[in-house]
């Protein structure tokens, strides 16, 4: 393998020539990605030096990152997150300036995890690690057209204290992600136990149809109807292809705004608070009896301007997910009219995170290929 021909060459080479227009990275490190990548393949390391970015600043530190590194995989470059003074909702911020989204220009790509969601959707890299605290990984996925997941809540250590946010990864597809997901969720107790537990997710046992709940809103959530006839359309196609089976179960939370923001305050001991956590715990599981998943947009809304969300929150389906710690996807599922993407937001019990990943493969192969953007965007 020469430098030209490596994957981690054609990745630099993607950054230096589409990065100036998006603002996806606040650094680049060729230099010292070659030289792990050579490592990595002279080790005969299991990911061989694929490539991967990291998010925000701290990113190169985190367990995710460090796990991969002892894989052989080989970080290029930091991703945008909001910077000092952005609403954290709203845009990521790069090293040249404001994070756009691919599809759109005027658009965001969401966030926090803008950058990486970014750079896997125009293929600067074939993952991105993320972290999601109310839908960080999952709204930016959806924005962005690409698969994102965040783990259950507590599975990976998290800096996180308020038990809110967990590790996740954004990639092309599930089947993209698993290389990666398989050397973060497998394996021993430390970052340099890079051993591989962790069944396939393609050779898990699942039997088709899958048994699912479909909910547009969760009960209380204002939905844009072209992004939830979309997600419809797409769950429909599911049905007609035999990949899930709809189940008669009542999908209906209580709105998780008001508890989020208390757990998030430092006051999880808030009556209101653990009043709505409780019944959404006791809710969800009698949802996911006997393996079922769930199904939903991934966001109630397409993605904004870059002057802001206005008062719909984006994270209204995803948060929930977050006070109850269950895993959570987003695949892509379409396009409004105006070419905005859509996602479908899976979840699944708690700690079956290879099963989820199974489930979104499954559900993947039954629905269009995932697009790639126009090189400059979408205006």
């Amino acid at each position: 393998m020469t430098p030209a021909t490596s994957a981690v060459a054609r990745a630099l080479e993607r950054i230096e020539r589409l990065d100036p227009a998006l603002h996806a990275f606040i650094e680049v490190w060729p230099d010292e990605a070659l030289a792990r990548e050579r490592e990595a393949v002279a080790r005969r390391l299991p990911l061989g030096g694929l490539p991967f970015a990291v998010k925000g600043p701290s990113g190169i530190r985190s367990y995710t990152a460090r796990r991969l590194i002892a894989a052989g995989g080989v970080p290029v470059g930091a991703t945008s997150v909001p910077g000092p003074g952005t609403a954290w909702q709203t845009w990521g911020q790069g090293a040249h300036g404001r994070t756009v989204n691919p599809w759109r220009v005027d658009r965001t790509p969401g966030g926090s995890s803008a950058g990486s969601a970014v750079a896997v959707a125009a293929g600067m890299v074939e993952a991105a690690t993320g972290s999601d605290g109310a839908g960080s990984v999952r709204i930016p996925a959806a924005w962005c057209g690409v698969f994102g997941l965040k783990t259950t809540n507590g599975l990976l250590p998290s800096p996180d204290r308020t038990g809110l946010a967990s590790a996740g990864v954004l990639a092309r597809s599930a089947a993209a992600a698993e290389p990666y997901l398989r050397r973060v969720l497998g394996g021993g107790g430390t970052p340099e136990a890079a051993s591989d537990r962790l069944p396939p997710a393609s050779g898990l046992p699942l039997s088709l149809p899958l048994p699912v709940v479909y909910s547009e809103d969760l009960g209380f959530a204002a939905v844009d109807p072209e992004v939830a006839a979309v997600v419809r359309a797409a769950v429909d196609r599911l049905v007609a292809a035999g990949t899930v089976r709809l189940l008669d179960r009542d999908a209906g939370l209580l709105d998780p705004a008001g508890a989020w923001t208390a757990v998030r305050g430092g006051v999880p001991d808030d009556p209101a608070a653990v009043r709505v956590r409780r019944t959404n715990d006791e809710r969800l599981e009698t949802l996911f009896t006997g393996g079922a998943l769930l199904l939903t947009p991934a966001t109630p809304n397409r993605p904004h301007g870059h002057e802001g969300p206005g008062a719909r929150y984006s994270t209204a389906l995803t948060w929930a997910f977050n006070l109850s710690g269950h895993p959570a996807a987003s695949l892509p599922a379409g396009f409004t009219g105006d070419g905005c993407p859509v996602g479908l937001q899976m979840v699944a019990p708690r700690g079956a995170d290879p099963m989820l990943l199974a489930a979104a493969r499954a559900v993947e192969d039954a629905l269009p290929p995932a697009r790639t953007p126009p090189p400059a965007g979408r205006d």
